[in-house]
Formats: C-alpha cells, sequence, structure tokens
C-alpha cells in the first residue's frame, strides 16, 4: 500500500518489470493531469473512479447502497429493481453526500516533529505536534475552496499534507437491482468464486466555474482533470494489475501478542454477538418484504465484518501468522542486539506482553459494549444518544439541549423510519443475555446479574416510549427539565444510564490508558523497524484511509488441499447459483433472456463467454470498495470490491499465496449498463478501448 507521490523512487522499476507500461509520473503528477485525479475518496469510507469527460462516477453497489434504499419505497423500489437515469434530469440529488479528490501530497514531517526531540511526557509531545500540525496547516498556500488535511504514517513516524477539494453535489445515475449488484448477498460475501455485479454509478455536479458547491439546480456535471478510459481488450492470467484507493486500516506490524489477543478473544465475541443478530434480522427479512426494505443497508452493513472476522481469524490460524511474528521478533532481538541499542529498544517485545496482558479484559468490555448498545441493539443505539442528550443538558445547559434536542429529532426521524420493534425486541433479548455472560462481570450492573431476560425484555418493549417514533417525540417534547425527568423514568433510558455509566467511568480510562502506553510502544517499535530495515525491505506505512497504490498481478489460488481457484468467473455460474425468488440468488428475467440468447455483444470474452469477476494479488482492505483495477496501460478493467474469505488476515498478516482481491470485469459492468438495462445515454460517454 504504497503512498503514490513516492512511487518513482520506491516502486517504479519493480512495477515495470511485472509489465507497467506507464510512468510513475503519469500515475501521481502535480504539474499536469494524471491517474490520481480520477480517484476522489467515496463518502468517507469508499473508493470511486471518474469515467467521462461529464463527471460520471463508478463505485461499488454496496458503497451507495444507503443511498439507492433512502431513494427506494415499495412504489419505487429501486433496491429490487434498480434505477437508470436516462437524462441529467432524471438524476437523483444525496444529501449529505460528498466526494474528495486529492490536489497535491507534501512531506512535512520535519516542521510536524520540530521541537519534540527532548520531550519524554506523552501529553507534551502531542501538544506540541498539534500545535506544530495547525501551523503548518495554516502556512500552507491552497485555494480557498480547498483544505489541508496532515495524516500520520508509520505510527507516528512521518507525517504528509494533503491538500484536497470535495465536492458536495453528488447524484445517483444507476444501479442495477440487487439480484445483480448484491448477488450472493451474505452466503458470497468475502468468498471466490464470486459472481457480483458490484457497480453503482453517480455524477459529480460542480458550479459553473467547475469548483465545489453544495446541491443547486444551477450546478453543472464537473469536468475532471482526467477520466478512465476503459478496455474491452480482456484479460488473462499474469496480467499487470494496479488498485488505486483510500484503503482505510492495516495493523502489518502489531506484535505477537496482539494477534494472538484478536485470534482467541476479540474476534470470537464479536463474531458471537453479530452471529445472533443476524441470524433473527435474517428470518424476518424473509417473511416480509417491508422489513426486508428496512434492514437491507443494516443487515449487509453487520454481515459484512461479522464474515471478515471469521476469514481474518481463519487466515491466521492457517498461515500461522502468530508464529512467523514470534520468528521475526527473534530476528528483531538480534538485530537489537547487534546495533547496541538495547536501552532504546531492548525493552519493547516485553513491555507489549505485559501491556496487553493488562489491557485485554478492556478492550474485550469495549467491543462487547459498542457491539451491543452502539451498533447492533437498536432501542439501546437510540437509548444512547438520548443519554448523550440528557448528558448536555445536565453539562451545558439548556440551550445547549434545545440546539442538540432538534438534530436529534431530525436523526431519530430517519432512524426508526427503518425500525421493526418486533425485530429489534428479538435481537435485545439474545444479545442482553451474551451481554451479561460475556461482560467482565465486575462491569455488569448488580441488577443484570440475576434478571430473568424474557422479563427484562419484555418490561422494556411494553413500557418504554423508544419503541416508536411517535413515542420519542411525546419523550423528547417539553423544557429540559420535564424531558430529562420523563427520561430518568423511561425503563429502556434506566438500564442504557446502567450500562453506559459503568462503560464511561470504568472502562473507557483504563482502555485510554493502555491504548496510549501500547501506541507509544508500536511508535518505537515502528521507528526501530525502519531504523533496521534496508532499501529492498520497503517497508510500506500502515492503511489510513489516505490514497494508495498497491500492485499485483492476475492469479488464482489454493485455498486448501487438492483445490485450486481459477482467477476469472463468468455468467455461467450466475446460472449455476441461480435460485428462483431467492432474496440471495434470485437472477432476473432479463439477464437469464440474454444468457439463454448469449447475446454478449461487444463485451464477450474471447473464448465467447461473459466475463462477471476476477482476482489477482492486490493487497487491498475495507475504504477499497470501489477502487478501479487499472491495467499496465492506466486504462480500467475492473471495479475493486472484496477480498477472499482465506485472505482476510491481510490487514494483519499479508501472505501473497493466499491473499486475493476480488474485482467486477469491466466488460460485465458495461454488458450491464448497455444489454441489461439499455442505458446507452451512459455508454456514450465513456471513452472505451477495444
Amino acid at each position: 500500500m504504497w503512498i503514490p507521490s513516492l512511487l518513482k523512487g520506491q516502486n517504479e522499476k519493480e512495477m515495470k518489470a511485472l509489465g507497467m507500461k506507464i510512468s510513475a509520473q503519469d500515475i501521481y503528477d502535480i504539474n499536469k493531469s494524471s491517474l490520481k485525479d480520477a480517484v476522489p475518496h467515496f463518502d468517507g469510507g469508499c473508493t470511486s473512479e471518474v469515467i467521462s469527460p461529464k463527471g460520471l462516477l463508478l463505485t461499488n453497489h454496496h458503497c451507495g447502497y444507503e443511498q439507492i434504499q433512502t431513494h427506494s419505497s415499495l412504489t419505487n423500489n429501486y433496491i429490487n429493481d434498480g434505477f437508470w437515469a436516462k437524462s441529467l434530469e432524471e438524476e437523483l440529488p444525496n444529501q449529505g453526500m460528498e466526494v474528495t479528490f486529492i490536489v497535491r501530497i507534501e512531506d512535512v514531517t520535519q516542521a510536524i516533529l520540530k521541537g519534540v526531540e527532548n520531550v519524554s511526557s506523552l501529553d507534551e509531545r502531542q501538544h506540541i505536534i498539534e500545535k506544530n500540525m495547525s501551523q503548518v496547516s495554516k502556512n500552507t498556500p491552497k485555494e480557498p475552496w480547498q483544505e489541508n488535511r496532515i495524516k500520520t504514517f508509520y505510527k507516528g513516524n512521518q507525517f504528509l499534507l494533503f491538500v484536497v477539494e470535495t465536492f458536495k453535489d453528488i447524484r445517483l445515475v444507476g444501479a442495477p437491482p440487487s439480484s445483480i449488484g448484491k448477488f450472493g448477498s451474505n452466503t458470497d460475501n468475502w468468498v471466490w468464486p464470486r459472481h457480483t455485479g458490484d457497480f453503482a454509478l453517480f455524477r459529480i455536479y460542480a458550479d459553473k466555474n467547475n469548483r465545489p458547491a453544495e446541491y443547486s439546480k444551477e450546478n453543472v456535471p464537473y469536468k475532471p482533470k482526467h477520466y478512465f478510459p476503459i478496455s474491452l481488450k480482456g484479460l488473462k492470467e499474469n496480467d499487470f494489475t494496479m488498485i488505486f484507493g483510500y484503503p482505510g486500516t492495516t495493523n502489518e506490524y502489531l506484535p505477537a501478542v496482539a494477534v494472538e489477543q484478536l485470534v482467541e478473544v476479540l474476534n470470537p465475541a464479536k463474531i458471537n454477538i453479530r452471529e445472533a443478530a443476524l441470524k433473527i434480522q435474517d428470518k424476518y427479512m424473509r417473511q416480509d418484504a417491508a422489513i426486508k426494505i428496512q434492514y437491507a443497508s443494516k443487515n449487509a452493513r453487520i454481515a459484512n465484518y461479522w464474515k471478515k472476522w471469521k476469514g481474518e481469524s481463519l487466515g491466521l490460524i492457517k498461515t500461522n501468522a502468530v508464529a512467523k511474528k514470534r520468528m521475526q521478533e527473534n530476528i528483531f532481538t538480534e538485530k537489537v542486539n547487534q546495533s547496541g541499542k538495547q536501552n532504546q529498544y531492548g525493552h519493547l517485545l516485553y513491555n507489549f506482553q505485559q501491556k496487553y496482558k493488562d489491557f485485554e479484559k478492556y478492550a474485550l468490555s469495549m467491543d462487547i459494549f459498542q457491539e451491543i448498545v452502539l451498533r447492533n441493539v437498536e432501542i439501546l443505539s437510540n437509548g444512547f444518544k438520548i443519554y448523550q442528550l440528557n448528558n448536555v443538558y445536565q453539562s451545558k445547559g439548556e440551550q445547549a439541549f434545545s440546539d442538540r434536542r432538534d438534530n436529534l429529532v431530525k436523526d431519530l426521524e430517519k432512524t426508526y423510519k427503518d425500525y421493526s420493534s418486533r425485530v429489534d425486541k428479538e435481537i435485545f433479548s439474545a444479545l442482553m443475555e451474551i451481554y451479561i455472560k460475556q461482560m467482565p462481570a465486575q462491569f455488569v450492573p448488580k441488577e443484570l446479574t440475576s434478571v430473568d431476560i424474557n422479563t427484562l425484555t419484555n418490561t422494556i418493549f411494553e413500557q418504554s416510549a423508544l419503541t416508536s417514533y411517535d413515542k420519542v417525540q411525546q419523550l423528547l417534547a417539553g423544557s429540559p427539565s420535564q424531558v430529562a425527568n420523563k427520561v430518568t423514568n423511561d425503563k429502556a433510558m434506566q438500564l442504557v444510564s446502567q450500562i453506559t455509566t459503568i462503560f464511561f467511568q470504568e472502562i473507557v480510562p483504563m482502555y485510554q490508558h493502555y491504548n496510549s502506553e501500547i501506541a507509544e510502544l508500536q511508535r518505537t517499535y515502528m521507528k526501530a523497524i525502519l531504523e533496521f530495515s534496508t532499501p529492498k525491505d520497503r517497508i510500506f506505512p500502515d492503511a489510513n484511509s489516505t490514497l494508495r497504490v498497491t500492485y499485483g498481478k492476475i492469479a488464482g489460488y489454493t485455498p486448501a488441499d487438492a483445490i485450486y481457484y481459477q482467477p476469472f468467473t463468468y455468467l455461467e455460474g450466475v446460472m449455476e447459483k441461480y435460485i428462483p425468488n431467492d432474496y440471495e440468488f434470485d437472477v432476473p428475467a432479463k439477464l437469464r433472456e440474454l444468457y439463454d440468447r448469449k447475446d454478449y455483444g461487444i463485451y464477450a470474452d474471447k473464448n465467447g463467454k461473459m466475463p462477471v469477476c476476477f482476482i489477482a494479488t492486490n493487497h487491498t482492505t475495507g475504504g477499497n470498495s470501489g477502487s478501479p483495477a487499472i491495467d499496465a496501460h492506466g486504462n480500467l478493467i475492473g471495479l475493486n470490491f472484496d477480498r477472499v474469505w482465506e485472505g482476510t488476515m491481510s490487514d494483519i498478516y499479508y501472505d501473497p499465496s493466499i491473499c486475493r482481491n476480488i474485482m467486477v470485469d469491466i466488460r460485465y459492468v458495461l454488458f450491464i449498463i448497455d444489454k441489461y438495462a439499455g442505458a446507452t445515454n451512459i455508454i456514450n460517454e465513456l471513452k472505451l478501448v477495444k
């Protein structure tokens, strides 16, 4: 996961040896248009790419899923039926959505670390760094519509400044039905072979000067500095591939003890909680079409990391990651001893061992609270927001309360639009039982240790106002003191208050204490790794949602003994998985007809088949969803959307023997737009390379 501004010195030679025909300057250049000008950060969590001179934007279906859901109803069910704007006037605005382009990247490490050399206090060190960051950001030249952002790399050993432009008028242009864009759903998530047409189309709008602007009917399609030509030439095994995007978080340099804790303690707890919630949601979604719409996005979001954590643990065990980390640590110890820097670095591994041991119960408690209270039980997560509102009244007074309440009421209106108390009641019952059993006993309120779960569940869902939006509105109506009194007497709020008070008073302070100490150890450990490395080691910085380049080749892999997975899938595989009327594996009638007629047009492979997906050895993670898959000539060949299950441990330990990223073939994307949807207006915008 390489920084694009540094490719020339670090990676260009190897990339060309692997088959790349363009230069590092074609990828990143601040003086003329380059590939980086066509790769914006999509809504803070995904990646996208510009594919036309009119600001047409391609990303994953799952990245735009909430917007597709927001525009959907039982009458206009874009989740089930898809959506295709046949003109600019039909494109749908999305309040709050934004995309951000990188203008340039500057190394500001020296300026940021000025004055911290002899500072021993962590708080003082951080204060100096923050002051320097503020000053550097303020003093770095930019245009009025641009922003300076400074990010830390190598665990605080390097700092880069990003000058960015953020566009806030983003409109939905096209999305296939979920039976294409989400084909395989939870069953196939993180799995290869894959047959998902995971794409959606948006458009960037700008003001008349081609600059960022809030939504307005007067805005016009954005004219990009660069957009990707699209290759129809086809792919073969061992072809060079490159992924450009914004990977979220990796932890490649964790010590062995941290990886061991993740596999044995933290991941199993989170998996167990989400599995229980997903089973209940899935049951109701299969029974009720309205609930399926309400819970579609939530269910997909919860299932995504549930399955990822399962695969991550499996991969770490399969590749003996903990043992290999310990071998690396033995080599590290030898280097420390040879360098004579035992006083500086000799304590690190022992201290890691001790700190992670002390940290474990707080890390586990943090995960359990977040998974149950904040993410999976809605009556508790909504109650948590009201708990925070009540705290605003207590600490900041009536005006602050009133301002916060207005925003919260609007927020809760959206939340309750997609809420079913029937579903939530069953999830509450299942997850509160887990909470009581798995949360370390010292952090469980005494009142819950002997409670009957069924009685608790019935009492809360029969007597609390948090089971519907109308009741919540009534709860939050009145003067601040009246609201505070009503909140205090609400059964769900009493439970939220009990467990949240313990969380903030007993868990959070110690979690932050140990987390801070571990972070400082990790910074020093990273400094030592960099110090002892040679140029050929080429230590890459962990992902941190900044623009990165990763590259590799199209390749199959062996997940288990006697099994080899080919790197390509075809439309035949979609039909093999087809289950009529199944919410995961249904196939639209029009697509079945196109398959029966073999009506693939110019998008067929040389073998006459319709390609769907392919895999390669590129190192990706969350945040790379929607990233362009680029060929040796800088053309778009696909769209990254997932990783293979056996290789999801690449966030912790990247092993090229089994780590593969999954991409939808751009020819399948075009086939769906053209042949399935008949959206030739979109095809006509594109530059196709044949």
